[in-house]
């Protein structure tokens, strides 16, 4: 019988087609480098901060030192950073982008030894994996910022986004299958987004693409010199920021709902989501300022 966890973590729904809530995890501690004191302090740092700024949530995996594992610690407080605030209209869009050299390095090997056993392992992935569930689920876009090597969970983190900008110095690699531990979790998000062959190949061997080889195949939206890399995702995020937050959050989440459907149930479920579009206040505000030759005035 599956347990409560393992529902979660397979994605059992409730009514509507989105994984929503609970959105709102403990907000103590964000926007802040030091974690609130709620009875389990930490020894390090928070290893994420995040602010937030005409909309836009900026997130940035803030351990350099550690090449940005995601540790647990790592993966719970991106996860609150993500999910703080959700359904506010101040939130537009969210830009997740790391410091130092590497964007992440995926898993901390150290936490999957014997030493910390099963329940500690099933704990890890289990977070890891609603965090890129949450990031699909999440009601506005999730763009990654990548400047440098993002490997196995962070290279499903960057195709777990709804958008990618990397610098042309960027590359990606599943390649745990070198050390005994096969990205199979990673495979998801990777499967999910580049073609089949060029997964496995990923997959089987380890080794890693560039950034062009990354945009060819569908795990980036962009590729730029590193001088321009803020610069161009803070423009889309800005455009993002500038919309309709309903009407966007509408088209996300039809979006995905599609990708699984046949063709005939897609454009049924889409057809009815424009119907549904327009009956928001922003879809005839659009629509008349469109006519009137005007800017629209969005309601959120």
């Amino acid at each position: 019988m599956a347990t409560v966890a393992s529902l979660r973590v397979c994605g059992a729904k409730g009514p509507g087609w989105l994984l929503r809530g609970p959105w709102a995890p403990p907000a103590a501690g964000f926007c802040s480098r030091v974690p609130a004191g709620a009875g389990q302090p930490e020894p390090e740092a928070r290893p994420t901060s995040a602010r937030q700024r005409d909309g836009i949530r900026s997130i940035v995996l803030s351990n350099p030192r550690k090449r940005n594992a995601l540790s647990l610690a790592m993966l719970k407080a991106l996860q609150s950073d993500i999910l703080h605030d959700a359904e506010s209209e101040d939130l537009r869009v969210i830009v997740i982008s790391a410091e130092g050299p590497v964007f992440s390095s995926g898993h901390d090997l150290k936490e999957l030894t014997d030493e910390q056993g099963h329940d500690y392992h099933v704990e890890v992935f289990q977070t890891c994996s609603e965090v890129m569930m949450q990031i699909q689920n999440h009601p506005v876009p999730v763009i990654a910022m990548v400047n440098g090597l993002a490997t196995a969970a962070g290279c499903q983190l960057v195709a777990s986004c709804d958008i990618a900008v990397a610098s042309d110095k960027s590359s990606f690699a599943t390649p745990g299958v070198n050390i005994g531990l096969f990205c199979s979790t990673p495979g998801v998000a990777l499967g999910r987004t580049v073609p089949r062959k060029v997964a496995l190949e990923m997959l089987f061997t380890g080794e890693p693409i560039s950034a062009q080889e990354a945009l060819s195949h569908g795990l980036l939206s962009k590729v730029v010199p590193e001088e321009q890399l803020e610069e161009e995702t803070m423009r889309i995020a800005k455009k993002i920021a500038s919309l309709s937050r309903p009407v966007v959050s509408l088209g996300k989440a039809t979006f995905y709902k599609q990708l699984s459907q046949d063709l005939r149930t897609a454009y049924c479920l889409t057809s009815q989501t424009m119907v549904d579009n327009l009956a928001l206040q922003d879809g005839q505000e659009g629509i008349k300022a469109f006519i009137q030759k005007r800017k629209p005035i969005w309601s959120h």
